[in-house]
């Protein structure tokens, strides 16, 4: 089986960019291969930070032969009056390289198949992988030497092989050769006898490239090391995934500080350790120890310098947490809410201070409508921005709320009050989760809205990658917390109450609106084709007022997607859209006279579908009333016909069947079904 090693040796890359990177070029060596037809059976790739490396299984050694048919001149012009080939029919000829008797006429022009002889692979990867490496993208690309290329590292030293053979290629100016280096402390000179040996080879060199493994290996070390001192090993995922790609030898160290570093908030230590320090920290009976790991990228077995260094390193942070933690609990916590004046929230927004009372105002109006706590909540919108002027936060900007939770109960707070400041910020992420308490969901939506319509306000609304503020995750945050803790908000009336609160003059509040609540239905659609079929999230966003009951939406998307493949669905949907296709230019709030009924069915039509009050149930009854009326609508196209001749008649049914259309409009938009 063909097997060709591709390694691109460069300077430690930012770990950020190691996943990436990988994976566009894997991505960009599969297109490569698909574009010129050559089959393989795998791409395997590894990473390290020093090295992304490719090895392509199972391919051709050259592309298969293929006869392409070339369009020519028309034929008056490709010959002359005397039927032999004019100069243009011999050029045609000439430029792809056919004999002029290989020629022939079809449709009124000349036609020519054209031989084209495949690639040998080598040659496609001397032509073309230069151009892959020096095409990938990536922040803070950089040129060194007296080079024009960028990467994100200097490149030291290329590996390309082919089977057992080199393939010599070049790129920014490194040859390629069958060596390449292991662990920086072992060897600057490893021979790859063949792709087969590599992962071996540079294992031997104290190199594990694989990164899936060394993140086992880390987990697995890292846990047996703290066993030894009967220790449990928190591991956080993104801190995981970026120890993994920082290192190429993994081996773990256990360190310790002074206990009394435990008395600042649990949260400020691990937040020095695992974030700032890229340390793993240590638990034991659920309690957080005063040790924690961390992970050498390191060949030999004295570590006692190491401890030592990182030990005194992150005692220097921790003096730093427990002096600001001190200072700013001198102090009582409610003091810092009138410092948010100094504070600008965004250009012409007002202060911190300001978004804090739209805050509380929301959060007050948003009480009204779910019976939640009052005072509890207003006293959580009241203090929950108070943290961003403390030192610590100052500081460790990622805990904010979480520092102004401990402050909060070291003031002695209400419980419910404590945990609303910490997860009014809630969720953190996309898959993060929400807030628990009745607190925390209201302020949450509060602080959300307030600067959601702050950003479109002002003309700011995300386009492309760019994301002021976080109105993307701001927006889906709301979304999340109403469905899935089924509070009964309004978000239309929400979005409306948070316009009329703005600072600043806005001179058309219904263009704004729009812009917002067509936002929001952008993000919800995203949101609920991750799991559920495109037309039915459309069928159900077009509804009516969508946003003003997200709650039944969310159950009818559901309901909907249980029922569409049914047999009794296909019959509704196709009643719904006869109505639809005959009405959709025509509309009108009047009911049928049933005076000018003059054909049985229409009668019958009307007496099963006016008694549904589709205003008075919920979309299961609405759906089941509606289903009981294919049989008449079935009946009704198959013995009238709408467009009657006279006038009066014509308008009648047309009314009769756009009040029924308004019934079906309650439940979704039929149209929108692909069935």
């Amino acid at each position: 089986m063909n097997k060709y090693l591709l390694e691109i040796g460069t300077e430690e890359l930012p770990y950020k960019f190691v996943n990436s990177g990988i994976v566009q070029l894997k991505n960009a060596f599969e297109n490569l291969l698909k574009e010129n037809q050559i089959g393989f059976s795998d791409i395997k790739y590894f990473s390290t930070p020093r090295r992304l490396t490719l090895i392509i299984e199972g391919f051709e050694t050259k592309q298969p032969d293929t006869v392409k048919t070339v369009k020519g001149p028309i034929l008056s012009i490709a010959y002359d009056e005397n039927g032999n080939l004019s100069k243009a029919g011999q050029g045609f000829a000439r430029k792809n390289g056919v004999e002029e008797t290989a020629l022939y006429k079809e449709d009124n022009y000349v036609w020519a198949k054209v031989e084209q002889k495949g690639k040998e692979i080598k040659d496609l990867l001397r032509e073309n992988v230069e151009k892959i490496v020096l095409k990938m993208q990536g922040p803070y690309f950089m040129r060194w030497a007296d080079l024009d290329v960028k990467f994100q590292r200097p490149i030291r030293w290329v590996v390309s092989l082919l089977n057992d053979d080199e393939l010599k290629i070049k790129i920014a100016d490194v040859e390629s050769s069958r060596y390449s280096r292991g662990h920086r402390f072992k060897s600057d000179k490893v021979e790859i006898k063949n792709p087969d040996s590599y992962e071996q080879a540079l294992y031997d060199n104290n190199v594990i490239v694989d990164s899936e493994k060394r993140k086992e290996r880390i987990v697995e070390t890292a846990k047996k090391e703290a066993q030894k001192i009967g220790a449990e090993v928190y591991f956080d995922d993104d801190l995981l995934e970026e120890v993994t790609n920082i290192c190429e030898w993994p081996v773990p160290v256990i360190c310790n500080f002074d206990e009394k570093y435990l008395s600042i908030p649990e949260k400020v230590t691990v937040t020095v350790m695992a974030v700032h320090q890229r340390y793993f920290p240590l638990y034991k009976n659920g309690k957080l120890l005063n040790s924690f790991i961390t992970i050498t990228n390191y060949i030999g077995s004295n570590f006692e310098n190491i401890k030592a260094g990182n030990e005194r390193v992150v005692v220097a942070r921790l003096d730093d947490a427990i002096f600001f933690f001190n200072e700013d609990t001198k102090v009582p916590f409610e003091s810092y809410v009138e410092k948010l004046n100094g504070i600008t929230f965004q250009k012409g927004m007002g202060s911190v201070y300001d978004k804090t009372q739209r805050i509380i105002k929301l959060s007050e109006y948003l009480v009204q409508k779910t019976n939640a706590p009052l005072d509890t909540v207003k006293r959580t919108a009241l203090l929950c921005k108070a943290d961003l002027v403390t030192s610590l936060v100052f500081e460790f900007t990622e805990l904010q709320g979480f520092i102004g939770s401990d402050y909060a109960f070291n003031a002695g707070e209400k419980p419910e009050v404590v945990k609303g400041i910490k997860e009014h910020y809630y969720p953190l992420g996309a898959d993060s989760e929400l807030a628990e308490g009745i607190e925390g969901q209201i302020v949450g939506i509060a602080d959300k809205i307030d600067t959601i319509v702050a950003v479109f306000a002002e003309g700011k609304k995300p386009t492309g990658s760019a994301d002021p503020l976080g109105v993307r995750r701001a927006t889906l945050g709301i979304i999340k917390t109403i469905v899935q803790k089924a509070l009964d908000i309004d978000l239309e009336e929400l979005i409306k109450k948070s316009i009329d609160l703005m600072p600043v003059q806005i001179e058309d509040k219904t263009a704004l609106f729009n812009d917002v609540k067509t936002f929001f239905e952008q993000r919800l659609n995203i949101l609920y084709t991750e799991k559920y079929r495109h037309d039915v999230v459309d069928a159900c966003i077009s509804n009516q007022n969508v946003l003003s009951d997200l709650k039944s939406f969310a159950s009818k998307v559901e309901f909907i997607s249980q029922k569409i493949a049914s047999e009794e669905f296909v019959q509704l949907n196709e009643a719904a859209n006869r109505i639809i296709r005959i009405t959709k230019d025509y509309k009108t709030e009047q009911l049928p006279d049933s005076a000018l009924f003059n054909n049985p069915s229409e009668a019958k039509l009307w007496e099963c579908t006016s008694v549904i009050k589709e205003d008075s149930l919920n979309y299961a009854g609405l759906y089941e009333e509606l289903s009981k009326t294919v049989n008449a609508i079935d009946s009704f196209f198959d013995n009238v016909l709408v467009m009657d001749k006279d006038e009066r008649v014509k308008e009648n049914r047309l009314a009769l069947l756009c009040s029924i259309r308004i019934k079906f409009e309650k439940l979704a938009d039929f149209s929108k079904f692909v069935i």
